[in-house]
């Protein structure tokens, strides 16, 4: 869409009650040096969301820099290599609110080497704000990013065409960088794309709408974000529940009431448990009916994503952790062969033939690459022949484990779909994937 957005409904009077629905996880992307941190550092500043002992000393250490105001990008930067350097290593998580909204807020890296804190951090986002030098334009870290987004289905994006004000807040040069931003979200399949001309140094259109931008008629960035509807309802898919531990009191022989206690806890990844409930157990199989739901002493009729419960079935059932537990009139099959996007983030190339381990869910099997099918060229966004994946690569893969797994289609399912492929040896995450057709 172009820079036209409808204008903001106007904030009620008085603050609503806070609910999971009201709820908006954030998290931004971009390349070197486009302002990410400042940005972020200018949200938490400009909705008083800093304390005032952090503030000053983010004014202190800004004096000591030979800076004449606050460096609003210290907010985050919180590692000493960080400030040390001047960049964002790792994926620092803020949490702010307004009278409209809560906001968990997760600043991820801008440098490439970088790029897979990135994608943890844009993983579970609902929306990713994508910042464009306003002097440079859609880059080859912006085509990534890009990609990233599109490939783990983040519902919203917003681009934030940063220092503005750096090119005399031309309404022409953010319009050129706006239609290579909206020609990338096409090719890639990003629904929407919505464009905001920012300054974080100044603040321009970050709170409130700036008088220096009179042709930009849409929302400042914090009203776009307290406007945004929330993701798709998790409690509308079919009922999954990863087991992450098989409870048998310690009590059990000397109580009579925990004698038959056996609770299978876990977090809902997806949709609604009720009490009475058929369920299938995979990758065995098995079928048994919900007999209870506990949240911690408090017992439940029904229970939804993404709360941690524990439940009791009605047949003494293997169930082992790792194992899940699925609405048996909407359960997937388990597979041992499925094709995947996975984001590589190892140092070592990957070829065919690598041995590695799959964790998806709770559980972690063995794995063995089938294929490197292609990788994503980052300049014409389209697949190319390679024979291996490298660091920072995007790239279409086949793998075979050693035990079948409940996979679903990432298109279908962000909860089911992914997984992560660890290092066997050193323990080391070295990509995440998106399963494609199991």
């Amino acid at each position: 869409m172009g820079s036209a957005i409808a204008s903001p409904v106007a904030p009620p009077e008085a603050a609503p009650v806070l609910t999971p629905s009201s709820l908006l996880r954030l998290a931004t992307a971009g390349s070197v040096d486009d302002g990410k941190s400042t940005l972020v550092g200018r949200l938490l500043h400009d909705t008083k969301s800093v304390l005032s002992d952090q503030l000053a000393a983010v004014e202190r250490v800004s004096r000591d820099r030979g800076l004449t105001s606050a460096d609003l990008a210290l907010l985050t930067d919180g590692l000493r290599a960080e400030r040390e350097q001047g960049i964002t290593i790792d994926v620092a998580y803020r949490y702010f609110a307004t009278a409209r909204r809560s906001f968990i807020l997760a600043d991820c890296p801008g440098h490439v080497q970088y790029t897979r804190n990135t994608v943890t951090g844009s993983s579970t986002a609902d929306v990713v704000v994508v910042l464009v030098d306003a002097r440079h334009g859609v880059v080859e870290q912006t085509r990534r990013h890009l990609a990233v987004v599109a490939l783990l289905r983040v519902p919203h994006v917003v681009v934030a065409v940063n220092k503005i004000d750096l090119v005399d807040f031309s309404e022409d040069v953010f319009e050129s960088v706006n239609a290579s931003v909206q020609q990338v979200a096409q090719e890639l399949g990003i629904p929407d794309a919505h464009a905001i001309p920012v300054s974080a140094l100044d603040g321009d259109n970050i709170v409130d709408r700036s008088a220096r931008t009179p042709w930009y008629i849409g929302p400042s960035l914090l009203e776009l974000l307290e406007q945004l509807p929330p993701a798709d309802d998790a409690h509308s898919a079919p009922f999954r529940m990863p087991v992450q531990l098989v409870i048998r009191p310690q009590g059990a022989a000397l109580d009579p009431a925990l004698r038959d206690y056996r609770g299978y806890a876990g977090q809902v990844g997806s949709g609604v448990v009720t009490v009475g409930d058929e369920v299938v157990v995979l990758p065995s199989g098995q079928r048994s009916t919900v007999v209870g739901i506990d949240l911690g002493p408090e017992p439940l009729v029904t229970a939804f994503a993404p709360q941690s419960v524990t439940l009791r079935l009605a047949h003494d059932v293997d169930i082992s952790r790792g194992d899940v537990i699925a609405a048996a009139a909407a359960a997937p099959v388990p597979v041992k062969a499925f094709d995947a996007v996975v984001a590589w983030l190892g140092d070592a190339p990957l070829h065919p033939g690598a041995r590695l381990l799959v964790k998806h869910g709770a559980r972690t099997v063995q794995a063995v690459v089938g294929a490197v099918e292609g990788r994503l060229d980052l300049d014409t966004l389209t697949t190319v022949p390679t024979d291996a994946l490298r660091l920072n690569d995007i790239g279409r893969i086949s793998l075979r484990v050693a035990t079948p797994l409940p996979v679903e289609p990432y298109a279908a399912s962000r909860h089911g779909g992914a997984f992560l492929l660890i290092d066997g040896h050193e323990g080391s995450t070295l990509a995440a994937g998106m399963v494609q057709t199991p």
